[in-house]
């Protein structure tokens, strides 16, 4: 339970440097209804991503566009989501993290309504960068709530049990999406998606409460922000530990993004039919971040990392090896990314939390550079990557054994350096 700091005590004992408690509308939350809300904000960029793939060439139709032009319409919501997903923690810092919250979630329901009204693929660009300059807030801001309320394996049980819930996310967007296309049109996702807005802002307002007091907030002025961001982006072991999460999690978007096609073209699926991609990778993702919240505070993280490395390169490497041989064909092409997702799942609390914790009097900057770097990466992965690859299954087989081969070379050589640190204090 939050603590709230008591609501009668007598004029002469109040401590004016101490934020009031909670309105009497606002409940304190357990710890099991906070992963809920955070999760149900992190679900969001799902939402907005995997629900409109199998809509593609619904949209490409009715607006008249190349298959190109709709694609992009993803890949500007992830750049605008990456660009704006560097100040959400910034922002936090300063004005609380509720606020931010609060604020993104009108400026998503705006910009959704604004994608289901779009008459050509031009309006949907512009309103999908609306969607996306606001839709990261809550993966951002929701890993600073944490860490402001837990610490180490109870922070790390959190953290686990917030990727369980939003795991249900990808798995049904895209089978929610393929039904809303074919019984309704495009234009239904994007209003399914305003309605949901609407319930977590009502849910938000209600329930979400303040983590970061002011006595503990920073100025938001050009001077420290920029110290800030210079300190983070001068530390080698920020970008190893948070490129780890960043290339694990490439490796499972690239056949994301690669899905509208490599999904009808090499498996011959319909657009009701994504699940056969989207389960076996959601149930991964569950499993592995219940395996992590069950093995929290028994083992150290490094312990953890290597354990979810094993699935990875185990996964990616047998992927590889039957697309070589084999061609495409269910379950056998997707299965492997269930044992994927579970080590990436196994990989990501630990590697999160030990980059917030590099800096831990401003994780929301940290928070937000984390997550930038990440969809950064898949906004690359989106654009370029993934149009190239997605024609072959070989390819996009090798193009996960790339990033998780990297990511394992970046953990090892966080590894060394922080020994060589810990042997060279003076480094």
């Amino acid at each position: 339970m939050l603590p709230t700091p008591p609501a009668d005590l007598p004029d002469q004992d109040i401590d004016h440097d101490v934020p009031p408690p909670e309105p009497p509308h606002r409940k304190p939350l357990t710890a099991a209804a906070l992963a809920v809300m955070l999760a149900g904000l992190s679900m969001i960029g799902p939402f907005s991503i995997d629900a409109y793939l199998p809509a593609f060439p619904n949209i490409q139709a009715t607006l008249h566009a190349t298959p190109l032009e709709v694609q992009q319409s993803l890949t500007f919501y992830m750049l605008a989501f990456a660009g704006m997903v560097l100040w959400h923690g910034a922002l936090s810092d300063a004005f609380g993290r509720r606020n931010v919250i609060l604020v993104s979630l009108a400026m998503f329901a705006i910009g959704t309504l604004g994608c289901a009204a779009a008459h050509t693929v031009h309006y949907l660009w512009v309103f999908r960068i609306m969607q996306g300059v606001s839709a990261g807030a809550g993966v951002v801001v929701g890993r600073a709530i944490i860490r402001d309320l837990y610490e180490d394996a109870a922070a790390a049980r959190l953290l686990s049990l917030v990727t369980m819930i939003f795991s249900i996310a990808p798995a049904i967007a895209p089978i929610l999406g393929g039904w809303i296309v074919t019984l309704f049109d495009w234009r239904a996702i994007f209003l399914s998606l305003l309605a949901y807005s609407i319930l977590l802002f009502i849910f938000c307002y209600r329930r979400l409460p303040e983590t970061l007091p002011p006595e503990k907030r920073h100025p938001f002025n050009p001077r420290f922000l920029v110290r800030n961001y210079g300190d983070i982006l001068r530390s080698p072991l920020f970008h190893l530990k948070t490129g780890v999460v960043a290339l694990n999690f490439a490796g499972l978007f690239i056949y994301i993004a690669a899905a509208p096609v490599f999904l009808p073209e090499q498996l011959h699926l319909g657009a009701s039919e994504f699940a056969w991609l989207f389960i076996p990778s959601v149930s991964g993702i569950f499993l592995g971040a219940l395996a992590a919240n069950r093995i929290a505070g028994k083992i150290s993280f490094a312990q953890q990392i290597r354990i979810g490395f094993c699935f990875l390169l185990a996964a990616s490497t047998l992927n590889l090896l039957y697309h070589s041989l084999l061609p495409p064909a269910l379950p056998w092409t997707v299965l492997p990314l269930l044992f994927y997702t579970f080590g990436m799942s196994v990989v990501a609390p630990g590697a999160t939390l030990l980059a917030l914790d590099l800096f831990p009097h401003i994780r929301g900057t940290v928070a937000s550079v984390q997550s930038f770097a990440v969809t950064l990466l898949g906004a690359i992965v989106a654009g370029v990557i993934a149009p190239v690859l997605s024609h072959s299954a070989l390819w996009l087989a090798a193009g996960q054994m790339a990033f998780s081969a990297s990511a394992l070379a970046l953990w090892l050589t966080s590894r060394h350096y922080r020994r060589m640190l810990t042997r060279y204090p003076d480094r």
